[in-house]
């Protein structure tokens, strides 16, 4: 089910976001492509911590123009904008996945007063990305005329024939056998995949995230984590490897998740345990 978000009118454009207060420590979360604030993917390990959480869509998303930010460092700061509207003065750690995860390091760099650590889950990283068949392919069945068509076949499939949709859409996001794939989830993650690519939309979004932005990881110097497996066919493990290399202060973990979706992974209980003590370790000192 989509959550409720609102549209903040900020001096750099229109940013919409959802915001869960629950405590005083909030997480700013990032999600990948075809996602919106409305929709919500792997943040319980947060919400049962008791952190209140942010997620803004992205340029292109929901109903955040791409005019707003359109590079990594503009939507940086339209991020920053949107903290001191909502009253917000720090950021517990800033959450970026998928193609979330180059707004989170750009986040992290440009603003470390307000960012204190960094979470990057099958992250894009400093890497060439996604793979030329993958951004020809993209260039049209997500352009301005097709987008539409092409999720709406998506959720009509989804609705008739998941399982078809399931082996239609996971082969792009694993280099494991799709059969071996759906083999591995349960029955809620397997509902939770189909609620999903039934609620996503790319609007201008997903076309704006094949832009190159410039490389930033080695400016980002607080504590990160970055999470990701190798048998992740969307975002190769190389990037996970080049981000933990670049950024001063990371540590890798390795999830034994069996597609982009490390959230479902049978190793994700232990992977939040790791996220949950990460975040409560000695707070980094914040830069000037």
């Amino acid at each position: 089910m989509e959550r409720p978000t609102h549209v903040a009118h900020l001096p750099v454009g229109d940013l919409e976001y959802c915001l869960e207060h629950r405590g005083p420590r909030t997480v700013l979360v990032l999600h990948g492509g075809h996602m919106r604030a409305g929709l919500a993917l792997g943040e319980e390990v947060f919400a049962d911590d008791g952190y209140t959480i942010l997620a803004p869509s992205r340029p292109g998303y929901g109903r955040t123009p791409v005019s707003t930010g359109r590079s990594e460092a503009g939507f940086a700061d339209a991020v920053r904008s949107l903290c001191e509207h909502l009253g917000i003065t720090e950021i517990a750690a800033a959450v970026g996945s998928s193609a979330g995860g180059r707004a989170a390091v750009t986040l992290a760099a440009r603003h470390p007063d307000l960012v204190r650590r960094v979470i990057l889950q099958s992250a894009v990283g400093p890497l060439p990305w996604p793979a030329p068949h993958v951004r020809l392919g993209a260039h049209i069945v997500f352009a301005a005329a097709t987008e539409r068509a092409t999720w709406s076949a998506v959720r009509l499939l989804m609705r008739r024939a998941p399982d078809a949709g399931l082996r239609l859409l996971l082969p792009d996001l694993s280099v494991t056998p799709v059969h071996k794939v759906l083999k591995g989830l349960n029955v809620d993650h397997r509902a939770e995949l189909i609620e999903l690519f039934s609620s996503m939309r790319s609007g201008h979004g997903f076309r704006n995230d094949l832009t190159a932005n410039p490389d930033v990881t080695s400016q980002v110097h607080q504590p990160t984590l970055v999470i990701a497996t190798r048998t992740d066919g969307a975002v190769p493990f190389t990037h996970a490897r080049q981000l933990a290399t670049a950024i001063p202060n990371a540590r890798l973990i390795e999830s034994r998740a069996d597609s982009h979706f490390i959230w479902f992974g049978p190793d994700w209980p232990d992977i939040a345990t790791e996220i949950r003590a990460f975040l409560h370790s000695e707070p980094p000192a914040i830069h000037d």
